[in-house]
Formats: structure tokens, C-alpha cells, sequence
């Protein structure tokens, strides 16, 4: 494997960017998409030309999951008028020109009175392609808890709940996250991914990047797929925002491998990059084949590379371990 490629992998691997130099490389567009499922005598939903425009056609939702020494989770009562006096985690929509992080922490103190410093990622959840929710967690550095004397079109107040019993909830969606965000806490670092907060590289498009990794029987080695369309880098598929991101990213492996594509399953987030300056995103998504690489042909303009043996032992404790990435819900 090539040093760059190495480098590159080594920092998805901890959770950090990579330098795009301005260039969105892609390897499956919403234009082939659209060709292939026109191929197949199905009429396209979605533009070639599909943009992401955030608070237009895409949706970027923070939500925190802040629990404190007493394994309490700090919740505020809705204030809006569909479901005012209700119990939720504080989120809202990220605005223009926001950080993922900028956004979470604005959320906390409009909703709750107090500032906090956010330490990582601990789930992604998209619905539909276009709208994505990034959820937080991390620690209370300051502020004062609101109080119903405080209330405003925010929330009517913030609390430390100890039960989820003594509340009505909103929706129960975030039940999943909270008791996540309390295991992370009571059992973080073992065998739990690094803090990964979103890396600050431009997107124009939403991406989906794929580290396809897979054994190689005859050596035991373990390899990871490359594209060689244009210049070497990892497989790239554009998110159709009308789609959910598992058929985004079992359209694009038929793509590379065939429709007889082999049992294959997807783990977790590697990373997140977005930045305020382009509307997009990008989500490394690890993979991993159950064959090994004897039997899995390829169709697409991609080889398979050895990785060194340092960065495979970092692959396989993600491949063997739920939580040392990050997780991807796809809700629908």
C-alpha cells in the first residue's frame, strides 16, 4: 500500500478529515444513479444536478446527550405549541453557517441555561437521505439550569432526570441514545472509539465514503478496496436524498461488485466532515465482506490493497467491536 493511502487511512482510522484540495471525488453520482435505475426502466426522483442546500432541500438536526457524576440526564420541557410541557433532549436544526459543534452547544444553552464543551459523536441517524441527525455528547462547563421563571420560546425549563419515568417524553426516539450516551460514560475508554468530533472538510455533495475491508484466505492478510477511477482514493457514492442511505450503499456495492455481491455488512462511522462553507457532508462508513477475497470478484474500476499490519490490528478491534466506531441509525 502506497504511504499516502496508508496516511489517509490511518487518519480516518482516528477520526480525522482528510484534505479533499477542494475536489469532491466520487465515483457514483446521483447522474449514474439516475442512468442505472433508468437502465432498469425506473423513472428517476432525483435531480443529476441534486445539490444539498441546508434548510432547503436537506436537514441537519444536533441533539445532546449530557449525563452528569449522579448518571442523570439533562433533559428540557418543550415550550412549542404541538407538544409544549413534554420532555426531550435538547436539539434543534443546525443553522447557516454553524459547525456541527457550534450548533449542539447553541442548542444546550438556549434550551437548558448552561454552556457545555462536547467531547464526541456517539450516533449518526439519517431518514430518507436528506435529513441527518448528529448527537452529541460531552460535559457542563457553566451557565445556570433554566428555570420555569426563565421560560421562553426555547423550552419552559431544563432538568436533571434521573428516571425517564417521571417525565413524558416527546418522542421516545432518544431513549436509544440516552442509555448509549450512559454506557459510554460508566465504561468509555474500554473498547469504545476515540472522542471523534466532525472534521472541519468542505463538501459540496453528501457522500458516502466506504472502507471495504475483507481477508484474504490464502495469506490471512487483511485488504481494503481502492478506487482507481480518476486518482487513487477510497469508493465514493453520492447519498441519494431519496433514498435511505442503505439503499444508497447497496446500489453503489452492486455497482463494484455485481448484484450477486456477497455477504457483506456495514459497522459503523469512522468519521464526519462537514463545514460551514459548503452544505454537504461526508460519512466513512466501514465495511466489512464475511467471504474472503477469493470469492468476491470485482466489476467496478477498483483493486484491492494489503493494509500494513499496524493498521489491520486497529481494523479488526473495529470489526470485532460494536462500539469502537461510531454508530450509523438509519431510521428509515
Amino acid at each position: 500500500m502506497s504511504r499516502e493511502v496508508n496516511n489517509s487511512l490511518n487518519l480516518l482510522i482516528e477520526g480525522l478529515g482528510l484534505d479533499s484540495e477542494g475536489k469532491d471525488f466520487c465515483d457514483f453520482t446521483i447522474a449514474d444513479q439516475n442512468s442505472v435505475a433508468e437502465s432498469q426502466g425506473i423513472t428517476p426522483t432525483t435531480p443529476s444536478n441534486f445539490k444539498p442546500v441546508l434548510g432547503g432541500n436537506v436537514t441537519y438536526v444536533v441533539a445532546c446527550v449530557i449525563i452528569n457524576e449522579f448518571n442523570e440526564v439533562l433533559m428540557m420541557q418543550e415550550a412549542k405549541e404541538s407538544c409544549a410541557g413534554k420532555w426531550y433532549l435538547p436539539a434543534g436544526r443546525m443553522e447557516k453557517g454553524e459547525t456541527i459543534v457550534q450548533a449542539a452547544v447553541r442548542e444546550v444553552l438556549e434550551e437548558t441555561g448552561l454552556q457545555c464543551d462536547l467531547k464526541t459523536l456517539l450516533v449518526v441517524e439519517t431518514a430518507g437521505g436528506s435529513w441527518y441527525r448528529f448527537v452529541l455528547t460531552g460535559e457542563i462547563i457553566g451557565g445556570e439550569l433554566k428555570t420555569p421563571a426563565r421560560a421562553d420560546k426555547e423550552s419552559l425549563q431544563a432538568k436533571w432526570i434521573s428516571s425517564l419515568e417521571e417525565i413524558t417524553l416527546r418522542a421516545n426516539d432518544i431513549i436509544h441514545l440516552i442509555e448509549k450516551a450512559k454506557l459510554y460514560k460508566q465504561t468509555k475508554p474500554n473498547n469504545w472509539h476515540k472522542e471523534i468530533l466532525p472534521a472541519s472538510t468542505p463538501h459540496t455533495k453528501d457522500l458516502l465514503r466506504l472502507i471495504v475491508v475483507i481477508k484474504k484466505r490464502s495469506t490471512n492478510r487483511l485488504h481494503v478496496l481502492l478506487s482507481e477511477k480518476t486518482s487513487i482514493h477510497f469508493p465514493t457514492s453520492e447519498i441519494n436524498p431519496n433514498k435511505s442511505l442503505h439503499s444508497t450503499l447497496r446500489r453503489f456495492m452492486v455497482e463494484m461488485f455485481g448484484a450477486d455481491v456477497s455477504q457483506h455488512r456495514p459497522l459503523g462511522l469512522l468519521n464526519v466532515e462537514a463545514d460551514p462553507s459548503a452544505d454537504g457532508c461526508c460519512l466513512t462508513l466501514l465495511v466489512a465482506f464475511r467471504s474472503p477475497l477469493e470469492e468476491v470478484p470485482l466489476i467496478g474500476k477498483c483493486a484491492w490493497q494489503e493494509v500494513s499490519q499496524e493498521l489491520e490490528k486497529k481494523l479488526l478491534i473495529m470489526i470485532t467491536n460494536k462500539n469502537s466506531t461510531i454508530e450509523l441509525h438509519v431510521v428509515r
